[in-house]
């Protein structure tokens, strides 16, 4: 399994981020709107809608037994670099998530776990940056699944706020280019 380190910028408790009105965003590139979302179970009221409103005051309720899961399926290959949910311990309580898997691949048939995270009480942005096996600073698949495994207090269903997802700008010269007659083509005199 690989994956990166949570980038988790201090805030009001450890392993969470800001919750300040500031971007913390600036200057990524976020491709949350190209995806088709789905998730295993919601509450009436409390589904797909409220992950991707861009509102911290509403929430996806999973409904049912665990693992909850959040499918995010894009039609063509990205390179995703991070992702971004939302928490707030204070507010939902046993309904935070602590435990939580991702897991990538080109359909939801062939998903592999590429990174796992516990966290304590969550309030703000939980930033998760995803590296492939070759160590890049991005995994290249179709789809991505959060797993939802545990949560805190034992609580059976799950609240997420919001999700992020992130691709990477970045495109290596060497990928854009690899013969001789596109190559002659990459630099303008």
């Amino acid at each position: 399994m690989s994956g990166g380190t949570p980038v988790l910028v201090p805030g009001d408790t450890p392993g969470a981020m800001s919750s300040s009105a500031e971007n913390p965003f600036v200057g990524m590139f976020e491709v949350s709107k190209h995806a088709v979302w789905s998730v295993s179970t919601a509450k009436h009221g409390n589904g797909v809608q409220q992950l991707l409103d861009g509102s911290p005051e509403t929430f996806w309720q999973s409904d049912g037994a665990q693992p909850h899961v959040i499918d995010i399926q894009f039609n063509r290959l990205m390179r995703i670099s991070e992702l971004a949910l939302y928490l707030d311990y204070v507010l939902d309580e046993s309904y935070t998530p602590r435990k939580f898997s991702v897991r990538c691949g080109t359909s939801l048939q062939d998903l592999h776990e590429v990174h796992v995270l516990e966290i304590d009480e969550p309030k703000g942005w939980v930033r998760v940056p995803l590296k492939g096996d070759d160590n890049k600073d991005y995994v290249c698949c179709n789809c991505v699944e959060i797993a939802i495994l545990e949560n805190h207090q034992n609580g059976r269903d799950s609240h997420v706020r919001q999700v992020k997802v992130f691709a990477s700008r970045v495109q290596h010269f060497e990928e854009l280019y690899t013969s001789v007659e596109m190559s002659q083509w990459a630099t303008l005199r």
